[in-house]
């Protein structure tokens, strides 16, 4: 056949015929489904099927395992990188940047499917409310503690009746519920509670013995209440002139959580990344920020910020929890009104702890809430 000129008819018919006689050679077979399969792999992007039925990409994985979670904590080895940081918006006119957790280790991998993390232990108070046919002696059943954990957190005694939709405490674990005041050292509550100095730093998550605060609420597990003097009762409350805190979120001051545990409101706008105010002038205690999404972290708080406003008639603390980003440092003053933090709570997200939306825990100690409806 000349350059340029058609093939004939017959001769697609030799071609043909050659063609499928090649498909009797096993080589040529082999060869064939090799290039086959290589082009699957290559050219399409990478799928698996779950439960036989639905096909899922595999590189979209990494854009979803921040969302999925609880008890998701950096790994530390055979890391693999998931996406870029996201941007949340402050007053709908400045960005700034918040990474989410970046790496994940094969075990933290496994984790995601599995639920919690094995070592991620619940160590949150619980405001249990009274249901109809509960008794003291049943709850403390339900909840796995001792009455006597039971009664020592509500102050209450083995002859006290409860009714239904009334609120109590519960402790995670059997042991007593201690609010630090100034003075106190962990050796000095771990002798009052005839407790374990080591089991107090392990259980409440501290450094070191010098790792506690004013304000600071701490369980002492296996703790035993003194019989004198009487049983340990929240701070005595400071009274503070009505004007004395502002709203910690800008206007309207909207309230989405009445009064719960430890004295503290819930306030939001439903959006996520809005600027979180002092309430009060005060000095940084501590700063509490993890990439954990776990719900339990922090006692359920997330990430936290807590300010002591210091009195003549005592120290106040106020906390702020769920937040997304912290603007300040341990130890510095500030004045009220300052912007301390952006607004956090999206569950899933690093540091939202035990939240169901984007939302600021606003909790006292030392004197009335005076946004507790």
């Amino acid at each position: 056949m000349e350059k340029g000129q058609m093939p004939s008819y017959f001769q697609f018919k030799n071609y043909f015929k050659k063609i499928k006689g090649s498909f009797k050679d096993p080589f040529f077979c082999f060869g064939l489904i090799s290039v086959i399969f290589f082009g699957v792999i290559v050219l399409i992007p990478p799928y698996f099927w779950i439960n036989n039925k639905t096909l899922i990409p595999i590189i979209s994985l990494s854009k979803q395992l921040p969302q999925s979670g609880e008890g998701l904590f950096l790994g530390p080895t055979k890391k693999f990188s998931v996406e870029s940081p996201d941007f949340l918006l402050v007053e709908k006119n400045s960005l700034t940047g918040v990474a989410p957790p970046t790496t994940f280790s094969p075990q933290v991998l496994g984790a995601l499917f599995e639920g919690y993390e094995q070592e991620d232990i619940k160590k949150i108070i619980v405001e249990y409310q009274v249901e109809e046919g509960d008794n003291l002696w049943s709850i403390a059943t339900k909840f796995g503690i001792t009455l006597n954990t039971l009664l020592w957190a509500n102050n209450l005694n083995q002859s006290s009746t409860i009714q239904p939709g009334q609120k109590l405490i519960v402790p995670p674990v059997s042991g007593v519920i201690h609010h630090v005041k100034a003075g106190d050292t962990i050796s000095d509550i771990a002798q009052k509670y005839k407790a374990s100095i080591d089991e107090i730093k392990t259980f409440n998550e501290l450094s070191s013995e010098d790792d506690i605060f004013v304000g600071d609420i701490l369980v002492i597990p296996n703790g035993v209440m003194p019989v004198a003097p009487s049983p340990q009762y929240a701070p005595q409350w400071v009274p503070l002139a009505d004007s004395y805190f502002i709203c910690p979120i800008s206007s309207p001051c909207r309230i989405t959580q009445g009064l719960h545990w430890y004295n503290a409101v819930d306030f939001s706008h439903g959006q996520c990344g809005e600027p979180i105010y002092a309430a009060a002038a005060g000095t940084v205690l501590k700063v509490k920020i993890t990439s954990s999404t776990s719900r339990w972290a922090f006692g359920g708080a997330g990430n936290t910020i807590s300010i002591v406003h210091h009195l003549n008639g005592g120290d106040v603390v106020t906390s702020y929890g769920h937040i997304a980003v912290s603007l300040v440092d341990p130890g510095q003053p500030v004045q009220k009104g300052d912007i301390i933090a952006l607004m956090g709570g999206a569950p899933g997200t690093p540091g939202a702890g035990k939240s169901t939306g984007c939302h600021l825990h606003f909790g006292v100690s030392g004197t009335r809430n005076p946004f507790a409806r």
